[in-house]
């Protein structure tokens, strides 16, 4: 293997974490003899602005050539008024699609030292571990037709289209089920099979798989209202859900808040042979960049999650959670985890602070 990285650091507050992150990943590289290297390119707001697309083929063509992408974030309200199909997010999309990364892993584990931080009370979230796999080139964000059309009366009317077929649905879940063996065997498949047809053959889809191939993981079924509710009712019920595109990303972002903050929780989007690209569940947060305020965490976590499933580096991987765990233990916070009796510093100290606890 090659072992080649690409860093797409993006926009917002990407430069600033994905320096941190990178800081972290020279360190556990030389330290582990793990014989890493990587380049740099432009996705997102920044390649708009110069080359006038948010994933120019240079950028394509490098993350097709490398083993895993290591991604900052994408957008802000400087590119809100272009034309849709080049906007920021339409890149993200693209190179998901591209790379075939149909499989989003979105762990939501809370720290103990960060269980006052969470809006829950510390008895609900302590000891919080679930895994969301999340379908991501599918579903209603890909579905066609899809746009706005004009009616007959002259009204407006906006459309777009959630589809999925049996082998995309057997995929994420022979996922899920994988990951649930190497956890509590448990996976809750998340649907709306009493409303929408799209969601009953993922229902029928995963149950069958499940019946033939895992008779050792227990399933079981909820509604995406009944499964929002829950994540906050009784989080730790769940081991590994699984679900489509769209309810995906919004169950995800609300297991998010459950830790405390968004900017404690990485993520991997894997194709069907490992190669993965790794990022923050947070976005670019225009409205703080260039401040030095950012949580770099997420992005750091990310490298972790990008040693253990790519590069197989599990002992790597580790050393990158424990000292994560030995900064929070120190006391130091950004200002999105802080609490009263610990020292807030900024998004360069606390990358300096994870390098250092590497020892």
């Amino acid at each position: 293997m090659s072992q080649q990285i690409l860093i797409l650091a993006g926009d917002g507050i990407g430069p600033e974490i994905m320096a941190a992150a990178e800081r972290v990943l020279e360190k556990i590289n030389q330290q582990f003899n793990l014989g890493l290297s990587w380049s740099h390119g432009l996705m997102g707001g920044c390649a708009i602005d110069a080359h006038g697309v948010p994933l120019p083929d240079v950028t394509l063509e490098a993350a097709q050539k490398a083993d895993a992408i290591l991604l900052g974030a994408v957008g802000g309200p400087k590119w809100d008024q272009i034309e849709r199909s080049i906007r920021p997010e339409r890149g993200l999309l693209k190179i998901r699609s591209a790379l075939n990364l149909f499989a989003n892993l979105r762990p939501a584990i809370l720290y103990p030292q960060l269980a006052d931080a969470s809006s829950l009370k510390p008895e609900i979230v302590a000891g919080l571990d679930l895994l969301i796999v999340r379908e991501l080139t599918g579903g209603i964000y890909f579905g066609q037709p899809r746009g706005i059309r004009e009616l007959e009366n002259g009204e407006k009317q906006g459309f777009n289209t959630d589809v999925y077929s049996e082998s995309e649905i057997r995929r994420i879940a022979r996922v899920a089920f994988d990951m649930a063996r190497l956890r509590g065997s448990r996976v809750c498949s998340v649907d709306k099979a009493n409303v929408l047809e799209v969601t009953e053959l993922w229902k029928q889809t995963v149950t069958a798989l499940q019946q033939s191939d895992y008779p050792d993981i227990e399933l079981s079924h909820l509604y995406v209202d009944n499964a929002a509710m829950q994540l906050v009712k009784a989080p730790k019920q769940f081991d590994v859900m699984v679900t489509g595109n769209l309810f995906g990303d919004i169950l995800s972002d609300e297991a998010a808040m459950l830790t405390g903050s968004i900017g404690m929780l990485p993520s991997a989007s894997l194709d069907e042979h490992g190669k993965g690209m790794y990022e923050p569940c947070h976005g670019s947060a225009p409205d703080i960049a260039g401040q030095n305020i950012a949580n770099p965490l997420a992005t750091i976590l990310s490298v972790a999650m990008m040693l253990r499933y790519t590069f197989k580096a599990e002992a790597a991987a580790k050393a990158i959670e424990a000292a994560v765990g030995k900064v929070l233990d120190q006391g130091l916070r950004t200002g999105d985890i802080m609490s009263a009796g610990m020292t807030r510093v900024g998004t360069d100290a606390m990358g300096d602070a994870v390098v250092a606890a590497l020892g």
